[in-house]
């Protein structure tokens, strides 16, 4: 696979909590220079990478992040606030407490909620896979498929785990045909994301791909 067909599926990632804005410009300079398909950021620097790119890449953003047991009515506010700054893409986190009281129901209406707030930016539904037996992975492949959302999303890269291939394979046979993949923490290599990709990501969340290029382009002299 090509490298730049894996740039373009990247959504480079900085949602560190210490962040400076010098450190956000590097972010948002190396997704438009190796065109990936979003960087996203902290929520408080929406607006102003919005400003900063100007049009020249969509700006991501995470809401409930990281732990994402806020209320739908706060999430609800912060995805409109997002959007409203000029965020393109919305990453959500979902209440894992309901998932594990069996309350799908409720997973589902937040999602539909929060969807609506998007208007017609894309929302990708993070469910923290480390956290969820198989049984509850395929139970909101359904959730998720039928809430609305664009993504399904395999985690926030802040508990104890990240994407796998398994996550990602059994997300891939459950989930419905208007939902896409996003792969997200601990992506270490190019290999990694060829095979995330292969396995039906169109999306990896990341920052360690450009780093890895920005090396060879270091070594090799050319990009």
């Amino acid at each position: 696979m090509e490298t730049k067909d894996i740039l373009k599926t990247v959504d480079h990632t900085l949602l560190s909590t210490t962040a400076t804005w010098e450190e956000i410009k590097v972010i948002l300079d190396d997704a438009m220079t190796y065109q990936t398909a979003s960087a996203c950021i902290p929520a408080s620097y929406v607006q102003r990478a919005s400003e900063y790119v100007s049009g020249k890449l969509a700006i991501c953003t995470v809401i409930g992040f990281p732990n994402g047991y806020s209320t739908t009515a706060t999430k609800v506010f912060e995805t409109k606030d997002a959007i409203q700054n000029g965020a393109d893409e919305i990453d959500m986190v979902i209440n894992l407490t309901d998932v594990k009281n069996g309350q799908y129901d409720k997973v589902e209406d937040e999602i539909r909620q929060i969807k609506e707030a998007c208007q017609d930016h894309i929302l990708k539904v993070i469910v923290e896979t480390c956290n969820l037996t198989e049984a509850e992975l395929i139970e909101l492949c359904g959730v998720v498929t039928r809430s609305g959302a664009d993504f399904i999303k395999t985690s926030t890269g802040f508990s104890t785990g990240g994407a796998t291939f398994k996550d990602v394979e059994t997300m891939a046979q459950h989930v419905g045909k208007n939902v896409k993949i996003k792969a997200a923490g601990g992506i270490a290599s190019l290999e990694d994301a060829e095979k995330f990709i292969s396995l039906g990501a169109s999306r990896l969340g990341t920052s360690r791909i450009i780093k890895i290029i920005k090396n060879q382009t270091v070594e090799e002299g050319t990009y």
